[in-house]
Order: C-alpha cells, then structure tokens, then sequence
C-alpha cells in the first residue's frame, strides 16, 4: 500500500468525527437537499446515489428522521430551496493552498463571510482557477478494519479503479477516480462502509517544519468549517 501523509490520515478520521460541530445538523441538511436537487427531483436514495451518502453521514451523526424527511421535501417540490455548491479559493499561511466546499443559496453572502474569515486569520480569498488547477478531484472511500477484511479491500479497489489504497491503525482507504463515483451503489452492496466522499487530492503538497505551524494551518481549516454554508475545506499539505 502506498503512503499518505500523517495530514491526509488525520483528516480522514476529522471528516468522519466532525460531531462537535453544533451546525453539523444544517450542515447535513444542507448536503441532503442539494443531493434531491441535483438528483432531478430524485427522493429514493436507492436511485440517487448522491442522497444515499448524505442520508448515510446523517444518520451518522444521530440526525433524527425528521429533520432527514423535511431536508428531502426542500429538495423537491414547489418549496424546493435552491442551494448550489461552489467551490471557492484561499491561501492560507506558509504557501497553504485551499479548496473551500459549500452548499449555499446565497453566494455573496458565503463568499463575504469566507474572506472575512481568511483575513482574521492570515489567509486570503482567491480568484477562480488561483489554486484549483493543483488539485486533483477523486472519490474515496473507508473501511474499518475489523469491519472487513483487506482482501475484500483491494477487490474493492479493483473494481473502482483505485490509483491508491491506503491504510491507519483504524482504517483502509480507497482513493478512486471521481467518474467512477456512481459504481458505489453496485460495488458497496454487500459490504460495510465507514465513509464515502468527493477529496481534492493535492498534486504538489507542501511539507511544514512544525507542529505550530501545522497548528494554525489547522485553526483556518476549522474556523472555515464552522461555517453554516461551509461543508469541507482541503489544503495542499502533505
């Protein structure tokens, strides 16, 4: 298995334990609806793959039903809400580059609140196409490892066409290309998942020479994602 850094594995075990966020309840409901909204109106998970992993990160973080039900219903229907995502771009201190995701309906609104947030903490906001072009979009998904066995992994992988299997303590992870993202539903039918996402791979990361520094790298990516309107933020660390 090929290596990721000490920063990619933290942030996966960050995206699947974000339960200290007191927005984490609109922040779901917010993926929820823009997956029935991308998905034409789609409200059967089992025929919207997108809203199958929205409602399974949900359920994750005890999301009662009936906040999902109605997160459904604004996704469709003559009172749909009309969230979009967009991806915006930062830098941050010490040549950090970032991809910052959100599910938003008012974009001037949640592109003044990220500048103001990059300002107060020694980034900036950037212009489209400043940092995107040194990432790479890809789909991964986890396991646990007493969940399932590492054979099962890499047949998985095989099958996603992963350009990189990874593991933890804890975990596997299978990095795949974002266009095979849709063949989840098939080649996870029969077997238990941790966590499946969209990631930005960085294609040149950058390496820092301290803890501090990574530490305040890591107080930007957190205040960013308190955010309401703010889902994930990706740097180029390595």
């Amino acid at each position: 298995m090929s290596g990721h850094s000490k920063w990619a594995n933290i942030k996966r075990k960050k995206q699947a334990n974000d339960l200290v966020k007191g927005n984490v309840f609109a922040k779901m409901s917010h993926l929820i609806t823009l997956a029935v909204f991308e998905g034409g109106g789609i409200v059967e998970s089992e025929n919207n793959i997108k809203l199958r992993l929205a409602i399974d990160k949900a359920k994750a973080v005890n999301m009662p039903k009936e906040n999902i039900k109605r997160a459904i219903e604004k996704g469709s229907g003559p009172n749909q809400t009309m969230l979009k995502e967009i991806v915006y771009e930062g830098f941050g201190p010490y040549g950090v580059f970032l991809l910052i995701l959100s599910t938003t309906d008012n974009s001037n609104r949640t592109s003044s609140e990220i500048r103001n947030m990059l300002e107060k903490n020694s980034g900036k906001l950037g212009t489209p196409g400043s940092v995107s072009y040194l990432f790479k979009k890809c789909a991964f998904v986890s396991f646990i490892k007493t969940e399932v066995n590492e054979e099962a992994v890499f047949k998985i992988g095989e099958e996603l066409q992963a350009f990189d299997i990874n593991e933890d303590n804890s975990h596997f992870f299978v990095f795949f290309p974002f266009s095979n993202f849709g063949l989840l539903k098939t080649h996870l039918s029969n077997i238990k998942y941790d966590l499946a996402e969209i990631d930005y791979l960085p294609t040149m990361p950058v390496i820092l020479d301290s803890s501090e520094k990574e530490k305040k790298v890591l107080d930007i990516v957190e205040a960013l994602e308190s955010l309401d309107d703010i889902q994930r933020v990706y740097t180029n660390l390595g």
